[in-house]
């Protein structure tokens, strides 16, 4: 028996060993250090830097319009029966039966009214919106990031808030029965005391489960197992007052359309379509261009095998069935509709700027409010248990006094992480790069 005490003994040790290896494993993760592991793991984040390789592929396409097209052949020809002339009576060969042949042709476009500059220009401006892209996609990851970030420290707040509720009314049930065992006290207060603690206790493990969760989702967020063990640093209280968040929405509206990436990359869209444009209406102009080369038959009967050529030449489409106007009128319907949409985006992102900035504010001065309730809910609690160990209150006035202070405590919290998010829903808003406002 002695035996297997000791093996049980031995046992927990290293279960509690083993426990403690696992949480001294746990990385403790910053906010800036999360955002920067966030952006650069991020599967959306590589898929748009592939995008963003594409972009930069196709300028280089567009930029050997620049350069000439040097063409090589080689080929080799087997007649049946060798070529002949005849003059009068005489038939003369004029080429072999069996010949080879090779050739180099260059050729350069010299001008064509800027066809080439302006599809090179634009997508040069195609490559700066997806980089812009790139920015917004991005900004998106680091605020699902952050947001998860800050539900995760709220959810271990809740769970501290339960904590404490538990042992206060572990506390408040100990007393209660010493005053059961003493007759001071009916068993219906006892009762009462060992429901509201149960109760209390289901609502610790519904907070233990959500906090969980959290954990899960920020692990999501940086691309690593959902399991893996996370511990977050809390952000500083109070928080400084931002300059958007106090200002006018003026302000601020003016800032979200210089810096806000889904503008400008409209903005570069079309600047795109005038150059596609420019370049499109260059078909209804000549083309300048020159081409030369060399070209070499073997023909023992022809002097000489080989020659030089230069060419000069302007080339012009005189009719193509109206492609190229419908091509235009499909440009300038694009450019329209891009230009409502714009004024759309520019609508949405103003609203969306007041509201994160109304309810930054309105977090701000909840901050203050539950935390005066607080310390409210922790004095009515002292005097209620004074009280009931004095014989002068009631078991269900220190029930409520308990459960009062648990939602005051929770208010506060809940009230200081919606500030938190507001606030970098606002950053977010305006279009600042968010791995830079908290680096």
């Amino acid at each position: 028996m002695r035996k297997r005490i000791r093996r049980i003994g031995f046992l927990g040790v290293a279960v509690m060993l083993s426990l403690q290896v696992h949480y001294a494993s746990a990385e403790v993760l910053t906010l800036p250090e999360g955002l920067r592991l966030a952006t650069e793991n991020s599967r959306l984040m590589k898929i748009s830097q592939k995008d963003e390789k594409m972009s930069l592929a196709d300028t280089r396409i567009e930029k050997s319009g620049f350069y000439p097209t040097v063409d090589a052949s080689v080929s080799g020809t087997m007649l049946a029966h060798e070529p002949n002339a005849i003059f009068g009576t005489q038939s003369v060969p004029v080429s072999n039966k069996d010949f080879y042949a090779y050739g180099v042709s260059v050729r350069q476009m010299l001008y064509d009214f800027k066809k080439t500059a302006s599809r090179y220009e634009s997508s040069v401006m195609r490559l700066k919106a997806q980089e812009l892209d790139t920015g917004r996609v991005k900004n998106l990851v680091a605020i699902d990031f952050a947001l998860a970030y800050f539900d995760l420290l709220e959810s271990e707040k809740v769970v501290s808030v339960g904590e404490k509720e538990v042992e206060r009314l572990e506390a408040h049930l100990r007393d209660a029965e010493n005053l059961y065992k003493e007759g001071v006290i009916t068993k219906n207060d006892l009762l009462q005391a060992q429901v509201r603690l149960s109760d209390a206790r289901q609502r610790l493990l519904t907070a233990r489960t959500s906090r969980d969760i959290n954990a899960a989702r920020l692990n999501e967020a940086l691309v690593r197992p959902l399991t893996t063990s996370v511990e977050v640093t809390d952000i500083k209280e109070p928080l400084p007052e931002s300059e958007v968040v106090v200002g006018s929405f003026e302000k601020a509206w003016e800032a979200a359309e210089k810096e806000r990436p889904e503008i400008r990359i409209a903005d570069a869209t079309l600047k795109s379509l005038d150059l596609d444009e420019e370049s499109k209406r260059a078909e209804y102009y000549p083309r300048l261009f020159a081409a030369g080369g060399y070209d070499y038959t073997r023909n023992e009967y022809q002097t000489p095998q080989g020659n030089w050529s230069l060419t000069l030449g302007v080339g012009l489409n005189l009719f193509s069935g109206g492609r190229t106007k419908a091509e235009l009128e499909k440009i300038g319907a694009e450019r329209e509709k891009l230009l409502e949409q714009r004024k759309r985006l520019v609508d949405q992102v103003r609203l969306e700027v007041q509201r994160y900035i109304l309810d930054a504010r309105t977090a701000r001065d909840r901050v203050a409010v539950t935390k005066d309730a607080v310390r409210q809910a922790e004095e009515n609690l002292r005097i209620n248990r004074v009280r009931y160990t004095e014989g002068v209150g009631t078991a269900t006035e220190v029930l409520d006094a308990v459960t009062l202070l648990s939602v005051a405590e929770t208010n506060h919290f809940m009230s200081v992480y919606d500030l938190a998010k507001s606030e970098i829903a606002v950053m977010y808003a305006i279009g600042k790069d968010l791995t830079e406002v908290y680096k």
